[in-house]
């Protein structure tokens, strides 16, 4: 991707427009649906020093006399609500709210990056680990300062308590930002982390530099 083939004017009023990411829930099994919060709510992610702290009560499931309490993973305002669902029993996977989470700079930049990147994605649901010489490298060198090329390995995916390595195919590149925290489950076909050429590291630099220029 070159310079002349991003508009860096429409990215940056794009999220001037609307600066906030619309993040939707779904149930995770089936149970009668008790909500905790309304249109309009405003909700809190995970805190506290150690990450102790859940997040605000969204929902209940109850499924055979037990409830089961689900908690808000990002800090924001309800924007969309299923009332019509309230306490009826719901299939898992169902969308049931709406959550519009205010984006920080550094969230833009991350999400700006993600196009001008090439996505290396999660060939299946799994947790996922850099394999140990990559590790190793990194720890040495720095994220940045470490090269892949195709039929490095890459990754470690942990998968029905089975280990597998995983083997890069892609263009050669330096890893330029993770998307994954290691031993979280990743859903298929999601980025890992996003590829840089080393004759694009230039580009990618400036991009993040006008971005805190120009962001209030």
């Amino acid at each position: 991707m070159l310079e002349q083939d991003i508009d860096f004017d429409a990215i940056l009023s794009r999220y001037r427009a609307d600066p906030f990411d619309y993040l939707a829930v779904h149930t995770s099994h089936t149970g009668r649906l008790r909500f905790k919060v309304a249109k309009g709510d405003q909700v809190e992610g995970v805190t506290g020093k150690f990450r102790h702290i859940p997040g605000t009560l969204l929902y209940e499931l109850e499924r055979e006399r037990n409830p089961k309490r689900f908690t808000s993973k990002t800090n924001g305002q309800v924007d969309m609500i299923r009332a019509d669902l309230e306490g009826n029993f719901v299939e898992a996977g169902e969308q049931i709210m709406t959550l519009k989470h205010p984006l920080t700079k550094r969230e833009i930049i991350e999400y700006i990056l993600r196009q001008v990147l090439t996505p290396y994605k999660a060939p299946e649901k799994a947790k996922y680990f850099f394999s140990m010489d990559l590790q190793a490298r990194v720890d040495k060198y720095g994220l940045r300062g470490v090269s892949l090329k195709p039929g490095d390995e890459v990754l470690t995916m942990s998968l029905m308590k089975r280990d597998t390595p995983v083997y890069y195919d892609g263009e050669p590149g330096i890893i330029h930002s993770v998307y994954f925290k290691p031993g979280v489950s990743v859903e298929q076909g999601e980025p890992l982390f996003g590829v840089c050429p080393k004759d694009r590291l230039s580009l990618i630099e400036r991009i993040i530099t006008r971005v805190k220029a120009e962001w209030d």
